[in-house]
């Protein structure tokens, strides 16, 4: 899609460094971090939203998001999958918040 921020990202159109990539998904800093960790997992392709999304591709993206905590040296982290705006995404392009490096608190808010 070609107005998807998330697409653009996947596909190269704007410059952003990747902490991993594979067949399925990237990972890259969030540009507002809410921890001193704050990676986002991304599908290769466009899915809206986690309801959307065919339960292989999740599988491959929570694999992924493991792969990048134990690069980044996590041992204790959170995974934050936001679904509608009243649920704070703002982006709707399927992405997995991979958080840690602090005590993160519960509830979140």
């Amino acid at each position: 899609m070609d107005d998807c921020l998330f697409c653009r990202i996947v596909n190269g159109d704007i410059n952003t460094e990747f902490v991993l990539e594979n067949r399925d998904a990237v990972v890259f800093h969030d540009i507002s971090p809410q921890a001193p960790v704050h990676l986002l997992v991304v599908p290769r392709i466009h899915v809206a939203d986690i309801r959307s999304a065919p339960p292989e591709l999740l599988g491959r993206l929570f694999q992924t998001a493991n792969e990048a905590a134990a690069l980044a040296g996590l041992d204790q982290f959170r995974y934050v999958v936001n679904t509608g705006p009243s649920a704070g995404q703002s982006v709707f392009h399927l992405h997995v918040h991979l958080l840690g490096g602090r005590t993160l608190n519960w509830p979140p808010g």
